[in-house]
């Protein structure tokens, strides 16, 4: 007789879950659209087109456009639709003052812990990549380092609950991000940003690396616009979303 412990039944009324669904599918393809300017800024996705593009029901697009409405990157009005977000001036700033605090606060945490060495020297390989990109003007590419960047340093707090906060303001940063990658076009400013703030860590200086990082996020603003006049000065930019030539009233 086997001594193996017998499977649990099934609990009534729980269903298997499938690794992928086909929402989840849908809302990374529509997620990427946004971020790579298919969808511009301000305009409207109609359920049924995207349907009939996907070759799937209403029903997982619709369940798609929810959770993007959760993640910040769709806005849904009653009785006009769903549109892609026009992010204004004040939604920038607020976006990166919520960043900056949650990550200030990470990096309180990280610089008592001794293991901040080892996040140094990966931090500094992730600004190395970025430099070898800044060659071939990949900035949807470079973008997604310096979130992963960022993300990095939030984690090794260990900390569940900020993790989770910052988590909530994934898809809103990538956006911004993306919107303004070109106002560091044709400089290192970014890549020595990034570099200065790994050493601050490595180097173990508490005050040094919390002043760097609140002079890291700096004016976003400022950055936007410039990357606004770099778009107009060169719209067929790789990896660039469009930003929006002005901001809506929130």
């Amino acid at each position: 007789m086997s001594n193996a412990p017998e499977a649990p039944e099934r609990t009534k009324g729980l269903r298997r879950v499938v690794r992928s669904t086909l929402a989840g599918q849908l809302t990374s393809e529509i997620r990427a659209a946004i971020l790579d300017g298919q969808f511009p800024a301000g305009g409207q996705l109609n359920e049924m087109a995207l349907a009939g593009q996907f070759g799937v029901s209403r029903g997982p697009v619709r369940e798609a456009i929810q959770r993007l409405v959760q993640e910040g990157l769709l806005r849904a009005e009653p009785h006009r639709g769903v549109f892609v977000v026009d992010l204004a001036d004040d939604d920038i700033v607020d976006i990166y003052f919520t960043r900056k605090s949650l990550e200030i606060a990470a990096i309180r945490r990280v610089m008592a812990d001794p293991r901040r060495i080892a996040l140094a020297d990966e931090l500094m390989g992730l600004t190395d990549r970025m430099a070898v990109l800044l060659g071939s003007g990949d900035w949807a590419e470079i973008a997604d380092l310096d979130l992963h960047y960022h993300r990095r340093i939030v984690e090794e707090a260990r900390s569940e609950r900020l993790s989770r906060g910052y988590n909530t303001l994934q898809a809103e940063t990538r956006l911004c991000l993306r919107l303004m990658m070109a106002g560091y076009r044709q400089n290192r400013a970014l890549i020595e940003e990034h570099e200065r703030l790994a050493r601050f860590i490595g180097d173990g200086h508490p005050d040094e690396t919390e002043a760097e990082m609140d002079a890291h996020f700096g004016d976003p603003v400022r950055i936007l616009e410039r990357g606004r006049t770099a778009m107009r000065e060169a719209p067929d930019l790789p990896g660039l979303s469009r930003a929006p030539e002005s901001a809506r009233s929130p």
